[in-house]
């Protein structure tokens, strides 16, 4: 499954020298000055996981396939956007598309490059796009929350649902708080929240943009960011676009040594994935084979017959048990064979709920 992540910010802060970091591509064109990105450019990347390699190397797969995760870079938003100001209403509509939000912030001091608010600061920052979002969002409630209202005193069921939820997230809008902060009372308020496609009520994960030099631990500009992130039950990570640009140009053998001289464990793709995996509370199952290892995403809480499905809807449909394997036993064992021996392969049914890094076969008819 892997999962869609919308690239958004003001213009010059660097986004789309990330996206073309991450993605080791020039699709999106990077240049000083405002809307250089017009249409949403979208990279497909490999997830990486050393579980993934070590798997394949005990199994001796010919392939090794990365479970993947798509970044769209949508262009620069301003203040006004909301009202149709820049390219608001091609942003507005590209942003409605994704599965969470990944909102860069300058944190960085460079005087060669312009800014669009005449100065640095991330915190004005992020709220000056969430302020646009918030406004998109409250226009499109106040339009339907009222008539679904008129609706659920008609005695209309559906109605009654939505009225409810899309209202609190209206009144949330209305005191100038993100639609995500709402309550869903069950499952049922869940999926109208979530078929609503609320801007605001999207996950969000902030990535601070910081000079080479504070890469490794960050500086004044992004710990204000990280203590926003907190406050908001989202997510922060701190990156620097120019070290993720000048990474994809190397060697794959090359950047390990590099990212060590730099005080770096790992590459801010890494870190991204890493944080957008939690927020949107995602997990990696495997299958393992000489013809192919293989990494797949789910969310927490996805049961066994569920995880079949993305393989194949096939597969669910006609699900009849799961073999699974612990891929810490998986590797201590020596692969499946010997896992089978020990009696650490399990055979699960439909209520099985999966865990992060199960080695997994799936029987159905």
């Amino acid at each position: 499954m892997g999962f869609k992540c919308g690239i958004v910010g003001l213009p010059n802060v660097g986004k789309s020298t990330l996206f073309n970091a991450l993605t080791e591509t020039a699709a999106a064109q990077a240049a000083n000055y405002p809307f250089c990105t017009i249409e949403p450019n979208v990279g497909n990347v490999g997830v990486p996981d050393a579980r993934l390699d070590k798997l394949a190397a005990i199994a001796s797969s010919q392939k090794i396939i990365e479970t993947q995760l798509a970044f769209v870079d949508i262009a620069g938003l301003v203040r006004g956007a909301s009202k149709g100001e820049g390219l608001g209403n091609q942003f507005l509509g590209n942003i409605r598309e994704v599965d969470a939000i990944v909102h860069v912030l300058r944190c960085f001091e460079n005087g060669d490059v312009t800014h669009v608010e005449g100065k640095v600061d991330p915190i004005a920052d992020a709220e000056t796009v969430e302020t646009e979002l918030m406004l998109s969002d409250l226009e499109s409630l106040e339009k339907r929350v009222p008539n679904l209202a008129k609706k659920a005193a008609q005695g209309d069921k559906e109605s009654k649902i939505a009225a409810s939820v899309l209202g609190q997230a209206l009144e949330l809008l209305r005191d100038g708080k993100p639609a995500r902060l709402t309550e869903p009372k069950d499952a049922e308020e869940a999926r109208v929240l979530s078929q609503a496609q609320l801007i605001t009520a999207k996950p969000v994960l902030y990535v601070c943009n910081v000079d080479e030099g504070d890469a490794a631990s960050g500086n004044a500009h992004s710990a204000r960011v990280f203590e926003k992130a907190k406050a908001e039950g989202a997510e922060a990570v701190v990156v620097s676009a120019a070290i993720e640009a000048e990474i994809a140009t190397m060697p794959a053998e090359d950047r390990g040594e590099f990212l060590a001289e730099l005080g770096l464990a790992e590459t801010g793709l890494a870190r991204v994935i890493t944080a957008g995996y939690k927020l949107l509370h995602l997990l990696t199952f495997f299958t393992v084979g000489p013809k192919e290892a293989r990494a797949w995403t789910v969310h927490a809480g996805a049961t066994a017959p569920q995880a079949a499905g993305e393989i194949h809807t096939d597969f669910e449909k006609g699900f009849i048990r799961a073999e699974t394997i612990a891929y810490d036993d998986y590797v201590a064992l020596g692969g499946e064979a010997k896992a089978r021996e020990s009696g650490k392969l399990r055979a699960e049914g439909k209520a099985y709920v999966v865990h992060d890094g199960d080695v997994m076969h799936f029987l159905h008819s």
